[in-house]
């Protein structure tokens, strides 16, 4: 779980601004940042299914939208694939954390294959919420990102009755049956504000749009943009580290240019890092998407203190205590 109440968010207000110039150079750090709850399930998922089954496994499309996780599972003996139907018969294949469509587990059987599946069960949820209203025979505004994952498998959990919106813009094209039955659902890794946008859209569209049972972006998702919020205008640069297909690692860039940061920049890993970017900065603000590995963190942050970025101060708007069990079938192995 995480809590709301901010808790110490370390940034030297309106008399720091000459602290600062006079003292040197800083890094605002955020927190939480880096894994959540469901990208840690996922990713001891597959290591745990190594441990218990030995290499090759099978992971169906990347377990979590990162650069250095894939790689490196895929160096202890993970080999990745985009469909069922490129995994032997009867091997093993572990379903990513973004959830896939009933089809997807229909395909898998037919071929014989033994499945684990690591979607977040914060995703099983709103599977869960597109079942319920198609059997109610709602039609179901999906706002997401076309192609992702995660708004594949919610979709085909209920394609006649799932309609994607793809951003605010997208809604003037939105049609439905009956507009006393209409419901919005979300991809979980979204951008809070620009979400609101779009059901403030759709819902002077149809005014009788109902809201989610209980919010559909993920608490880690929030918690991040929230941390972020609160240090972008303090910042120069505001540096994520994430990689470009992590949808939420692309949002919290977007959230810190929206809130006041001077420039920000994705970047996978610290050689990446623009030393250009550096130049008449005095505050960097730094972030990691919920897919990312700390041990990335740590390299951007020494990066940074060799070019004299020594000074590292906590923003914490957050403490996240929540822990998933891992899927039945890897259960025995915990110890």
């Amino acid at each position: 779980m995480s809590s709301a109440i901010p808790l110490n968010v370390g940034i030297t207000r309106s008399a720091g601004a000459a602290t600062v110039t006079a003292e040197g150079k800083r890094v605002l750090l955020a927190e939480p940042r880096g894994y959540c709850a469901g990208v840690d399930r996922a990713v001891e998922t597959v290591e745990k299914a190594l441990e218990k089954h030995g290499a090759p496994i099978y992971v169906r499309k990347e377990i979590v939208h990162n650069r250095h996780v894939v790689e490196t599972l895929r160096e202890q003996g993970v080999i990745f694939v985009d469909t069922t139907d490129e995994v032997p018969e009867g091997e093993l294949v572990v379903f990513s954390a973004h959830g896939v469509s009933p089809a997807v587990h229909t395909t898998a059987a037919e071929r014989n294959l033994r499945t684990i599946d690591a979607t977040c069960p914060l995703v099983t949820k709103v599977h869960q919420e597109a079942k319920r209203f198609a059997r109610d025979d709602y039609d179901i505004l999906l706002i997401g990102h076309e192609g992702h994952e995660e708004v594949e498998g919610t979709a085909g959990e209920a394609p006649d009755h799932v309609q994607l919106v793809d951003g605010p813009d997208a809604v003037a094209g939105v049609r439905v049956r009956d507009e006393s039955k209409v419901i919005w659902l979300s991809q979980t890794t979204l951008s809070v504000d620009e979400t609101m946008e779009t059901v403030s859209r759709l819902r002077e569209k149809f005014p009788a749009l109902q809201d989610p049972p209980s919010d559909d972006i993920c608490y880690a998702t929030q918690n991040r943009q929230v941390a972020v919020k609160a240090m972008a205008p303090e910042c120069d640069l505001v540096i994520v580290v994430g990689s470009r297909n992590s949808s939420n690692s692309v949002r919290l860039v977007e959230v810190a240019l929206g809130a006041g940061a001077k420039a920000s920049y994705l970047v996978d890993y610290a050689r990446e890092v623009d030393p250009a970017w550096l130049e008449g900065v005095q505050t960097v603000g730094i972030t990691s998407g919920a897919s990312v590995p700390e041990i990335l963190v740590r390299g951007v942050l020494d990066m940074l203190a060799e070019h004299g970025f020594g000074e590292v101060q906590p923003v914490t708007t957050a403490n996240e205590t929540l822990v998933f069990a891992l899927p039945r079938e890897l259960r025995a192995a915990r110890r």
